[in-house]
């Protein structure tokens, strides 16, 4: 099983990026909890609500795993939450980078916030391009850290897909 995931700001194009992968590539994708959370709760989130917002994420991943498919692509993972929670309210459950660094990533696709609009959705809460670099930043730093596997995705929506079809047919090949 290979596993790639889809990191960095909001509004860069991860979920339309998963849903092209999946539909090229096959496999299982994974969404993003958070979003599943927020419709069910109809409210802002706090800092109480990050442990559950992680576990949920981990479970659909687990049990996405648990199927062994030969593709499993996560629309994000709990590098997404561990930031979020440091961008909105200061701190983070401490036990996320342990069961981040617990799990094996093939590949990250790190989405750049460059040269693609931001557009709002209801959820979204960065509209400025300087704080969406950030947390791009903090992505890349963490994954350098920590020596993930990467490969930066930029560019507009066609070049996007263009390179990330490119990264998960080289990580395909036998």
């Amino acid at each position: 099983m290979k596993v790639v995931v889809l990191a960095g700001p909001e509004s860069s194009g991860k979920s339309w990026l998963a849903a092209q992968l999946h539909a090229h590539f096959g496999g299982l994708m994974v969404g993003e909890y958070v979003r599943y959370f927020i419709d069910q709760h109809q409210r802002d989130t706090t800092l109480a609500d990050i442990p559950a917002i992680a576990e949920g994420q981990l479970a659909w991943e687990d049990a996405a795993r648990a199927k062994c498919p030969a593709l499993l692509i996560l629309d994000t993972h709990l590098l997404t939450n561990k930031l979020w929670s440091q961008t909105l309210f200061g701190d983070y459950p401490g036990w996320l980078d342990d069961e981040l660094l617990a799990r094996h990533y093939d590949l990250h696709l790190l989405l750049s916030p460059e040269d693609v609009e931001w557009s709002a959705d209801g959820q979204r809460c960065q509209p400025e391009l300087a704080d969406r670099r950030a947390f791009f930043q903090a992505s890349l730093e963490w994954m350098q850290e920590h020596r993930q596997p990467r490969v930066v995705i930029g560019g507009d929506w066609e070049q996007r897909r263009q390179a990330a079809f490119a990264a998960v047919t080289q990580l395909l090949k036998p």
